[in-house]
C-alpha cells in the first residue's frame, strides 16, 4: 500500500467512527491552536462592516488565520435580513466545511436563515470533508439561529460542535467575560470543565442557576433555542426524536430563547411536547429567556409542561443569549448534579485515560 493509500485507508477508518458512537477527540484534546485556519461565514442575517472587522480582529488576536467568505459581505436582493441568497449563504457554507484546510467554521451571527439552507446541502460530500488536516473532525461554532446547523451536523455528521456567542455581535463588544469564556473553549480541552459559570471563580458573573427539580444524571448533550428546535420538527434533523434515547443513550437537553411573549413559549413547548423531543430526555437545562417573560412566569411554565416527567430540571445556566452567556459543546457526554438546596451543576465527562 502506497503512504497516499494508507492516509486514504485512515481516514477512512476515522470517517467511519465519526458518529457512531465515539467520544468527541476535543475531550482531550484543544480544538484549536494558533495557526489554525477558520472560515468565517453568515449562514443567516447580514452583518455591518465595523461588526465584520471587529469579528476578524478578535480571531486573529487569538493567533488564528480568518478566512471570511466570499459572499459575507451580500445582502438578499428582496429580504433584508438575511446576508445573501440562500445559493450565496449555503455555497459559503458549504466550501468552508469542504476546504482541506479548514480547522474551524465560524458564525459570524445569527438573526434567521441557516434552516433555509439545509435541503440544498449534500451531507454525503460534507461528510467526506469532514476531517482536518489531523484527522480530527473540523469543528462548527455558533449559537441562536445556528441550532439549524447544530442540529444538522449532528443527525447527518455525528460530530460534536460548540454552542457559544458569536464574534460579529454585541457581546463580543459589551461583555468583560465572553471574549475569553468562547476562547478557553477554543483552546484548551473539554473534557471535565464545568458549564457555565463555576461559582468558585470570582473573576466570572455570579451564577443564577437554580434547581426546579432536583436529581442527578449523565447523558449526551443536545438541544438549543427552543424557536428553532420547535421549527425543525418533522424535518429529517428531528425525524426520529421518539427513537433516539433507545438509539443513543441517555441525554440531557438544554433550552433558550429571545424576545418571545409567554404565550410564544407556550405554543413552542407544544410543539415538542407534542413531537416527542422530550422522550429522549433524561434532564432538561434552561438556559437564559432574554427579552422574554419574567424568568419565574417561563420556569412555572416549563414545570408545567415538563414537571411530571420525573426526571432533573435546572434554570438559568445563563446560555443562550444573555449579555454574559456561556458556551456550552453540544454532542458531548455531560453529567448535571442538581441535588435539594444546592446550585446546580453541569460538567462535560472527561474521555477515558484523560487525567
Amino acid at each position: 500500500m502506497s503512504n497516499s493509500e494508507f492516509v486514504e485507508a485512515g481516514r477512512a477508518d476515522a470517517l467511519g467512527s465519526v458518529g457512531a458512537g465515539e467520544p468527541s477527540p476535543y475531550l482531550d484534546s484543544a480544538p484549536l491552536a494558533p495557526g489554525d485556519n477558520v472560515r468565517l461565514i453568515a449562514p443567516s442575517g447580514p452583518t455591518d462592516e465595523e461588526s465584520l472587522q471587529r469579528a476578524i480582529a478578535q480571531l486573529e488576536s487569538w493567533g488564528l488565520r480568518v478566512v471570511p467568505g466570499e459572499h459575507i459581505r451580500a445582502r438578499h436582493p428582496r429580504v433584508k435580513y438575511l446576508a445573501g441568497t440562500d445559493a450565496e449563504r449555503r455555497a459559503d457554507l458549504v466550501d468552508a466545511w469542504c476546504d482541506p484546510d479548514t480547522d474551524a467554521v465560524i458564525a459570524l451571527r445569527g438573526g434567521f436563515g441557516a434552516m433555509r439552507l439545509l435541503d440544498g446541502i449534500d451531507f454525503d460530500l460534507m461528510r467526506r470533508h469532514m476531517l482536518r488536516r489531523d484527522g480530527r473532525p473540523k469543528l462548527l461554532t455558533g449559537s441562536s439561529d445556528i441550532t439549524a446547523l447544530h442540529q444538522a451536523w449532528d443527525h447527518h455528521l455525528g460530530v460534536a460542535t460548540l454552542f457559544c456567542p458569536m464574534v460579529g455581535n454585541d457581546p463580543f463588544k459589551n461583555s468583560t467575560v465572553v471574549p475569553d469564556e468562547v476562547a478557553s473553549w477554543l483552546v484548551h480541552p473539554w473534557g471535565g470543565r464545568e458549564l457555565g459559570f463555576p461559582a468558585e471563580d470570582a473573576a466570572l458573573p455570579l451564577s443564577r442557576a437554580q434547581t426546579l427539580v432536583p436529581g442527578s444524571t449523565k447523558g449526551r448533550l443536545g438541544g438549543g433555542n427552543l424557536s428553532l428546535i420547535a421549527a425543525g420538527m418533522g424535518s429529517p434533523e428531528l425525524i426520529d426524536v421518539r427513537e433516539r434515547r433507545e438509539r443513543r443513550g441517555p441525554s440531557i437537553l438544554m433550552l433558550e430563547d429571545v424576545d418571545e411573549e409567554l404565550y410564544r413559549l407556550d405554543n413552542l413547548m407544544v410543539q415538542l411536547v407534542r413531537g416527542g423531543w422530550f422522550t429522549s430526555a433524561d434532564a432538561v437545562v434552561l438556559g437564559s429567556w432574554q427579552d422574554c417573560a419574567p424568568v419565574h412566569e417561563v420556569e412555572a411554565l416549563m414545570i408545567d409542561y415538563l414537571g411530571g416527567l420525573g426526571i432533573p430540571i435546572v434554570s438559568e445556566m445563563g446560555f443562550g443569549h444573555d449579555p454574559d452567556a456561556p458556551s456550552a459543546p453540544l454532542g458531548v457526554d455531560v453529567t448535571l448534579e442538581a441535588e435539594p438546596g444546592e446550585r446546580p451543576r453541569l460538567w462535560v465527562d472527561r474521555a477515558a485515560g484523560q487525567a
